[in-house]
């Protein structure tokens, strides 16, 4: 039986990665591409900043096809729909049968991707869904992924564990009241290198900056925010190193 032609939803990130390496393992889907969410007038993916570059990097690297949905700087609901359906109506047309999610335990969420992807008839399927959190943390590390943090909900886990690379001792640190994976929001990473990569994506940590997020509406809401450890790609380095030189003289 023929692979099925399937996009990856591409956050960059360990459960995006482990997912993909499943799918590669099983052999039923041939994942032609990555789908991810820009913060267009930024130029970093949407869920934790990373800068364009470091994807494009990363999907090279990959050797998979990127798109990115891009973004307003503060998107709303429906224009982010809209935005989502006319790439799945794309990819419908373009044969692309399933849609593919590193999802581990939202139900909501699930039921969300599976009924808009089915709006243009593509399937959706989850290989990480219902595994065990710090089962399938072991099985990251001791594949040989290699990944660093670089976002934390101040709410959830302290500043501490940004910059963080994902090792042993970083799941061996985690409070017992957050999910290993990051499930509820916690944390997201980065995958630098690993066994479905060519090479290793090179970079370098920039500074760690803050950013706080209004409180939705209630009487009972809490502001909160994220930290944010910023990473450079090597057009960004040669960049700086230029404005150094050029300061210089």
């Amino acid at each position: 039986m023929n692979p099925r032609k399937a996009c990856m939803s591409w956050s960059g990130g360990k459960d995006s990665a482990l997912a993909l390496y499943r799918l590669t393992q099983q052999g039923l889907y041939r994942v032609d591409c990555l789908l991810t969410s820009m913060n267009a007038a930024f130029g970093r993916v949407s869920m934790h900043g990373l800068r364009r570059e470091l994807l494009e990097s990363q999907a090279a690297a990959l050797g998979i096809a990127l798109r990115t949905l891009e973004l307003p700087e503060q998107p709303d609901m429906p224009a982010y729909e809209q935005a989502m359906q006319d790439q799945i109506s794309q990819l419908a047309s373009e044969g692309f049968t399933h849609g593919c999610f590193g999802d581990i335990f939202l139900e909501d969420l699930r039921d969300y991707r599976e009924r808009s992807w089915a709006t243009a008839n593509l399937q959706s399927v989850f290989p990480l869904w219902k595994n065990n959190s710090t089962e399938l943390m072991n099985e990251f590390i001791r594949l040989g992924f290699r990944a660093l943090v670089i976002c934390v909900n101040e709410t959830l886990l302290d500043r501490s564990f940004c910059g963080r690379e994902l090792d042993p001792d970083f799941l061996l640190d985690l409070p017992a009241s957050v999910d290993p994976c990051g499930e509820n929001g916690e944390y997201h990473s980065f995958v630098y290198d690993g066994p479905l990569f060519s090479r290793p994506v090179g970079f370098r940590k920039g500074e760690q900056v803050f950013r706080p997020y209004p409180a939705p509406a209630g009487p009972d809401a809490l502001s909160y925010g994220f930290y944010y450890q910023d990473l450079l790609g090597d057009q960004e380095i040669r960049n700086q190193n230029q404005h150094k030189w050029n300061n210089s003289l």
